[in-house]
C-alpha cells in the first residue's frame, strides 16, 4: 500500500470504480512522464450532483461536488499508474468547470473543494496549477467538472 492510499484511507477514502467515458474519448492518455485524465464530473456514492452554483447550489455544495470530481480524478490516476498510487510525482494542472448563474463569481472557491483534496491526498506534489471557469451547463447537468494534468515516475 502507498503512502497515497494509506493517506486517502486516513481520511476515509475509498477510491470507487473509474467512471467510463460518455462518449468519443478515453478516459486519460499518457505522454511521457504526464498523465493527461479527461474531464470527471460530479459524481459520488450516491449518484450523480447535479445544480447551478447562484441558483439552487451554494459555495459549500460546489465544494462538495468539487471534492467528488478529485476522488474521480484520483481513481482514474491510478489506473494510470497500473494500480500503484506511488509512482504520482506530482498534479501539474488542474482545470476546472462550475455550472454556474451570470452573476455567480466565487468559482475559484468552488474549485477549491478539489484543490484542496490533492494537497491533503499528496501534500507539497499535490500544489498545482490551475484554471477555474464558469458555463451555463454541463455534461449531464453536473454541478462541476475537472480535468487533470498528473507528472508520473
Amino acid at each position: 500500500m502507498s503512502a497515497i492510499d494509506t493517506r486517502l484511507a486516513d481520511l476515509g477514502i475509498s477510491l470507487p470504480e473509474p467512471v467510463a467515458p460518455v462518449a468519443n474519448y478515453v478516459p486519460f492518455v499518457q505522454s511521457g512522464s504526464l498523465v493527461f485524465i479527461s474531464g470527471q464530473i460530479s459524481i459520488g456514492p450516491d449518484g450523480l450532483v447535479k445544480g447551478t452554483l447562484g441558483a439552487d447550489m451554494d459555495v459549500a455544495a460546489g465544494q462538495a461536488a468539487a471534492r467528488l470530481c478529485a476522488i474521480n480524478l484520483i481513481a482514474q490516476l491510478k489506473v494510470a499508474c497500473g494500480g500503484d498510487l506511488s509512482r504520482v510525482n506530482r498534479v501539474v494542472k488542474l482545470g476546472g468547470f462550475v455550472a454556474a448563474t451570470p452573476d455567480f463569481t466565487d468559482i475559484p472557491f468552488v474549485i477549491n473543494g478539489c484543490s484542496d483534496l490533492m494537497v491533503e491526498v499528496l501534500g507539497d506534489a499535490g500544489r498545482h496549477a490551475r484554471s477555474a471557469v464558469s458555463c451555463p451547463v454541463l455534461p449531464l447537468g453536473a454541478a462541476v467538472e475537472v480535468d487533470g494534468v498528473f507528472e508520473i515516475a
